[in-house]
């Protein structure tokens, strides 16, 4: 069965540390893991929802569940015809996560006005904001390809978490046109395949 789970930074980043293989547990006050059961509904959540409370985005993620398994969980319907959900309760999530075929995919993203995306602590990204990040990768890009390599493998969470916002995004106002970002991109891509191929990058359409 493929499911949808629109989801924040926080919870993709803890997805992350566990290579896009498992959902985190829940929290005390969370009684009901709700994955849903089309693209569109997730979308609606992640944009209308996600991107209006801290830290401001909503990711769309994607995934198969054994269909043997994902059978005893009756879907609900809670709104219109495609507000279509499986109710699994937070103390079998755990079964649930093996039952995922990995890994759990992005498929899209939405963003906020005051995204600023996750701020590392070290190395050449360190403190800088989404935005800054990128123009800090394109001038790495520029004159180093080995501090580039290593920019990347060094802040890989950040990689994850704000590529889809780069890509999205016009930085012309910084002084990087739409083929010199593309550029940039491609090379984040080239190098992520290499050194993380387990875990793809979200998509970017």
């Amino acid at each position: 069965m493929i499911l949808y789970r629109p989801v924040g930074m926080n919870e993709l980043r803890r997805m992350y540390d566990a290579e896009m293989r498992t959902f985190p547990p829940r929290l005390p006050d969370q009684p009901i893991f709700y994955p849903v059961l089309n693209f569109e509904y997730a979308e609606q959540i992640a944009r209308e929802w996600n991107t209006k409370q801290p830290p401001f985005v909503g990711y769309v993620t994607t995934f198969v569940v054994d269909d043997e398994y994902a059978k005893q969980f009756k879907a609900q319907q809670v709104g219109g015809r495609q507000h279509l959900e499986l109710w699994v309760p937070a103390e079998d999530l755990p079964e649930f996560n093996r039952h995922i075929a990995p890994p759990i995919r992005v498929v899209a993203a939405h963003f906020g006005p005051a995204f600023r995306g996750f701020i590392p602590d070290a190395f050449g990204l360190r403190g800088k904001d989404a935005t800054q990040q990128f123009i800090s990768l394109a001038a790495t890009f520029d004159y180093s390809a080995m501090d580039f390599h290593c920019e990347i493998t060094a802040n890989r969470t950040a990689m994850y978490l704000n590529f889809a916002f780069w890509a999205q995004n016009d930085f012309a106002d910084h002084g990087i046109d739409i083929p010199r970002r593309d550029r940039v991109m491609t090379a984040v891509r080239e190098v992520w395949a290499g050194a993380f191929p387990s875990v793809p990058l979200p998509v970017t359409g």
